[in-house]
């Protein structure tokens, strides 16, 4: 009897990222459907970038070929270096700004963005050695990137992110299109 108590409140129990992140979505990321990317907002502001679970590297049993921050000739996401308590050093980014780049074992290529202005302050180096923590575990230990916006900026950056309410009746329109016959 006791055992099924347990059960029923650790089923009932919010997750460590529902207790204390605000979960934030950017949709069909630069115009690219589907390609929807989810941030985590902490309480003390430090956002974690993850894969919203409708974006297609998620989908169909897809595995990831590779996964790369190196963006361009003299800008490797990698070489960032954070030091000190505010965090100097790290490279500034756009909503933009792209973070890294993955291949599928499919070829298909796609670039993961910052979708917040703010500090890098790291980079999962995790999921280089191990890609497939980001399909099975994308909003944990298979996270992209973690941001710091400015303070002055931190209630601001989710003007242009949508909740979660928003973000299912998008999904749930682009489904339901997806069903009609043409």
């Amino acid at each position: 009897m006791e055992s099924v108590e347990h059960e029923d409140t650790k089923a009932n129990a919010p997750s460590v990222i529902d207790r204390y992140y605000t979960r934030w979505y950017r949709a069909d990321m630069k115009g690219k459907p589907c390609e929807d990317h989810c941030i985590l907002q902490h309480s003390n502001r430090i956002c974690v970038i993850t894969l919203a679970e409708t974006h297609p590297i998620l989908q169909n049993g897809r595995t990831i070929k590779s996964i790369n921050y190196q963006i361009s000739n003299g800008c490797s996401r990698l070489e960032n270096k954070v030091s000190g308590k505010s965090k100097r050093g790290g490279q500034f980014l756009t909503d933009f700004a792209p973070l890294c780049r993955i291949t599928c074992t499919d070829e298909t290529e796609y670039t993961i963005y910052s979708c917040i202005r703010g500090r890098l302050l790291e980079v999962n180096e995790n999921i280089l050695e191990t890609p497939n923590l980001l399909l099975e575990k994308p909003s944990t230990e298979g996270y992209i990137a973690v941001i710091l916006p400015k303070f002055e900026e931190s209630k601001s950056i989710t003007e242009n992110l949508l909740n979660r309410d928003k973000f299912e009746n998008i999904v749930s329109k682009r489904s339901s299109a997806q069903s009609q016959p043409s």
